[in-house]
């Protein structure tokens, strides 16, 4: 089986950045297979680049190179890491990239990226997606030793965390993703709900009775609230768009169980 690198950025598909970083790849391993998870994260999104590697990596083969760039930081002070963590690894930079996989992961190993025998041989301060993630996620893929990258740490950034409360039959979370839909996903987990029927669901101004089985449930134009499939409950409007509903600042999300 071909070893498997994924990619996920902010770069967009109108230059040649995402080409060129597979280009490095496949120079340093002639057999890997890059697949794109997105590269239309928003223009430096930390957190929306955490989201989505946590919710999507362990769809992918075990030993599987997860690389990640999503990098304002670039060519300043922050690190470059590899993780390895649930049998998988990932390259990116040290700003938060990899907080969800590192709060999903009981245990985990990190290294700084020092190496430079797996860098490209001239490095730029602008481009380390291509220069330094790019080849070293081609190296793993070969089978590199994962000590052989760096020195091991122990403190790699982690973003605060976006959870959720329970009070009682109340609970309160908060909007952390919006996607190509307009959908807006929260951080409360679908499994925290015990029974959706009876839940209303109170976004800013706005009340919604129960929570559906799909988008369908309701007219078109209408709110709805739904278990998505990434398993996180998400506010949405049938053949439209939540996002433009509630504005670009999604308000508190709160669910209160009624009592049968």
């Amino acid at each position: 089986m071909k070893s498997i690198i994924t990619l996920t950025t902010d770069f967009g598909s109108r230059d040649h950045y995402v080409g060129t970083m597979k280009g490095v790849m496949l120079s340093v391993n002639e057999s890997v297979h890059p697949v794109d998870i997105t590269h239309c994260i928003e223009s430096h999104d930390v957190r929306a680049a955490s989201f989505v590697i946590g919710n999507s990596y362990c769809y992918f083969p075990k030993n599987t190179v997860h690389l990640v760039v999503v990098d304002p930081g670039v060519g300043s002070r922050r690190r470059p890491i590899a993780l390895f963590a649930d049998g998988h690894f990932f390259v990116g930079p040290d700003n938060g990239v990899f907080s969800s996989v590192i709060r999903s992961c009981e245990d985990f190993s990190a290294r700084e990226i020092k190496n430079r025998d797996y860098f490209l041989k001239e490095t730029s301060s602008t481009f380390h997606g291509r220069d330094i993630f790019s080849p070293i996620a081609a190296h793993l893929s070969l089978g590199v030793s994962f000590s052989e990258i760096g020195p091991q740490i122990r403190d790699p950034e982690i973003l605060p965390c976006d959870g959720y409360s329970v009070n009682g039959a109340e609970i309160r979370g908060s909007i952390v993703y919006t996607d190509k839909f307009g959908n807006l996903i929260t951080s409360i987990p679908t499994e925290a709900v015990s029974d959706g029927a009876r839940a209303v669901v109170t976004v800013g101004d706005k009340q919604v009775a129960g929570i559906s089985e799909s988008y369908s449930s309701v007219e078109p134009g209408e709110i709805v609230v739904v278990g998505g499939s990434g398993g996180y409950i998400e506010v949405s409007v049938n053949q439209g768009r939540a996002s433009d509903v509630f504005g670009e600042v999604p308000p508190e999300v709160i669910i209160v169980e009624e009592s049968s």
